[in-house]
């Protein structure tokens, strides 16, 4: 890849930062000179509930923060509230482009399909592939709660099927 965009962008929840989560947001800095990253708020939480429980919001930027300044992007980074799908990306124009995951890929061709609606240039969009643990299913956060997996996808219990 040449040389890297001005502004791009990444959204998540962010709940209990794993391996997955960073090499998303770790592609968003290798695309982007400066990356918005839209941290879901415990508003919208509230409003589509995950099947598990999820750290405050303030506790969710706190580990963001601190694995930003840990590779030294931090100042590279702007974390802003994340009140809906869409965050600020129908009303920036600066943004050039999108990094999600293959789960979340739908969003971005919504997104585009938004701008274009109000006239805006459609985002570049980047498909990061999950990341999978070590049993080849996917790391997540629902997974690292029950205690499957940790956040870097190693098995933390057998799960012997007994059937």
């Amino acid at each position: 890849m040449g040389k890297r965009l001005s502004k791009v962008a990444v959204g998540g929840t962010f709940d209990k930062l794993h391996r997955g989560h960073k090499k998303l947001l770790l592609k968003a800095f290798k695309i982007g000179d400066t990356v918005v990253i839209g941290l879901t708020t415990d508003e919208m939480l509230g409003k589509a509930p995950k099947n598990h429980i999820t750290e405050q919001y303030e506790s969710r930027k706190q580990e963001l923060d601190a694995f930003l300044s840990s590779r030294e992007l931090d100042e590279r980074a702007t974390i802003i509230p994340l009140n809906d799908s869409y965050g600020t990306t129908l009303t920036n124009g600066g943004l050039q482009a999108l990094v999600v995951s293959k789960e979340t890929e739908n969003v971005a061709k919504e997104i585009n399909r938004r701008r274009e609606e109000k006239g805006m240039k459609p985002l570049a969009i980047y498909v990061i592939n999950m990341v999978n643990a070590d049993d080849s299913i996917p790391i997540n956060t629902t997974r690292i709660r029950r205690g499957e997996i940790d956040r870097d996808g190693h098995l933390l219990e057998s799960k012997v099927n007994t059937d």
